[in-house]
């Protein structure tokens, strides 16, 4: 009876640990696809190859800032890792974030922020989705990576028409492959994406007669929306090298409204030449969140974010890149609450949406601080 009992036992735990490598195939099996398009920065060939070579942003092989940025300094990364370690309750909310159901319709310049920097603009009657990441985690796995922490406030498939599918870089929380390949059948939209995103789309499904790559300061017009990539200070990549394709803050513009979105970035002096060439903006979405001391070449402070809307010359500032992915080490609440803080001391119009809210950009809601109460 014994021998039988350890028979079955073994049995189990074999079918056990065949059914969990199973799941773990399963769960890994788009990660090669994740990662993108393997012919992009100095392994890109044909036409897209020689359109990097002229970009004033390639050389040796890969893209670069106007302003040098440093990722992160090796000499940070024990004490960063000892900090990961404490204060976990601090970078999540105490409670459930409030989700409100999104609204569209009318003529006028609205933003609906969706989450971390997921957004609608409607303007004058167009639709543009920016960094749509609809997906459970901003990673190439299934299974590990940085999880949401609230839902998307509107099923992908409930958006509206939309005009233009806009990308600012290809890191995964800003270019999500499941989106955008929900997004194709879902939607007519062109995609328009810095220089050589091209290439992981065209992987992905997306039909080349729908991608439009731009470099800094090309544009294009799409539904009588015009589309300017402009320059950030940013890097790029989804697998183990960097900068095989280009990063962009962007301009919308339509016949009487303009709107700025930042991307990711760290703060330099192009976004006052930006603001001098293309601006006022009647309203701004600005990166404040996932910032830290050791990488503030890359991802802003929030009193940078506010000195950038400055800069361009905008009108009310939006914050994106918080609230939905905890990617840094600073409590969940603080970039809402220095960001609050520095558009009050620089008489900043400032708009702090719950996910899902629509923003009137000609009558914003006054700031209420729903995040402190989480």
């Amino acid at each position: 009876m014994a021998k039988q009992a350890n028979g079955r036992r073994g049995r189990t735990a074999a079918w056990v640990a065949l059914a969990l490598g199973a799941a773990a195939v399963w769960a890994a099996r788009d990660v090669p696809l994740q990662i993108g398009s393997r012919r992009i920065g100095a392994r890109a060939d044909g036409e897209r190859g020689e359109r990097y070579a002229r970009s004033p942003q390639f050389a040796d092989g890969k893209f670069h800032n106007t302003v040098p940025a440093t990722m992160l300094a090796a000499s940070s990364m024990p004490r960063i890792l000892a900090a990961t370690l404490t204060g976990r309750e601090r970078r999540h909310p105490a409670g459930p974030i409030p989700v409100v159901t999104p609204e569209t319709g009318g003529d006028g310049l609205y933003v609906t922020w969706y989450g971390h920097s997921s957004a609608l603009i409607e303007i004058e009657g167009r639709r543009v989705l920016v960094d749509p990441v609809w997906s459970e985690r901003c990673s190439p796995s299934r299974l590990q990576g940085p999880k949401r922490l609230h839902e998307p406030p509107v099923p992908l498939r409930s958006l509206p028409p939309i005009d233009a599918v806009l990308i600012s870089h290809d890191h995964y929380d800003h270019l999500d492959m499941e989106t955008i390949r929900n997004l194709v059948d879902l939607q007519a939209a062109p995609f328009l994406v810095p220089l050589g995103i091209g290439a992981h789309l065209e992987r992905w499904g997306v039909p080349p007669t729908r991608i439009i790559e731009l470099d800094w300061d090309e544009r294009a017009t799409v539904a009588g929306v015009e589309f300017i990539a402009t320059a950030a200070r940013h890097f790029s990549g989804r697998g183990f090298s960097r900068d095989g394709t280009l990063w962009a803050s962007w301009v919308i513009a339509g016949p009487q409204r303009k709107v700025f979105y930042s991307g990711d970035t760290g703060y330099f002096p192009g976004f006052a030449a930006i603001g001098e060439e293309h601006g006022p903006f009647d309203a701004t979405l600005v990166q404040i969140g996932a910032y830290n001391e050791s990488w503030p070449d890359i991802h802003m402070v929030p009193e940078d974010g506010v000195a950038t809307h400055v800069d361009v010359r905008g009108g009310v500032m939006i914050p994106v890149h918080w609230a939905t992915f905890n990617l840094a080490l600073h409590d969940w609440t603080e970039p809402a609450d220095r960001a609050w803080a520095e558009a009050k001391a620089r008489d900043v119009r400032l708009a702090v949406p719950r996910p899902g809210e629509r923003v009137d950009v000609d009558n914003p809601p006054p700031v209420d601080g729903w995040w402190q109460q989480l």
